[in-house]
């Protein structure tokens, strides 16, 4: 379960299991925002103020006050199914 005000993993997770070439233009702004705006989230929340399962949760999201990619991300991109971020 995510904390209050983040992103939840299920909508995380949908986001990044559908290949970005069936998604609408509005689904990329709509991923983008939500991702900004988590990353955003993380960022402000001290480590120490999150629970065990945001800490997970941003370790597989890269949303862990880094500048690495995801774990995710990194599995899609080996399989040419994301971005090179």
């Amino acid at each position: 379960m995510s904390d209050t005000g983040r992103q939840s993993f299920t909508d995380k997770a949908t986001a990044t299991l559908k290949p970005d070439s069936e998604k609408s233009t509005t689904e990329h702004f709509g991923d983008k925002f939500k991702g900004k705006s988590d990353s955003a989230a993380s960022s402000m929340q001290p480590q120490s103020q999150k629970s065990t399962s945001q800490k997970v949760g941003d370790a597989f999201s890269s949303n862990s006050n880094e500048t690495q990619p995801s774990m995710t991300q990194k599995a899609k991109n080996a399989m040419g199914m994301g971005d090179s971020h």
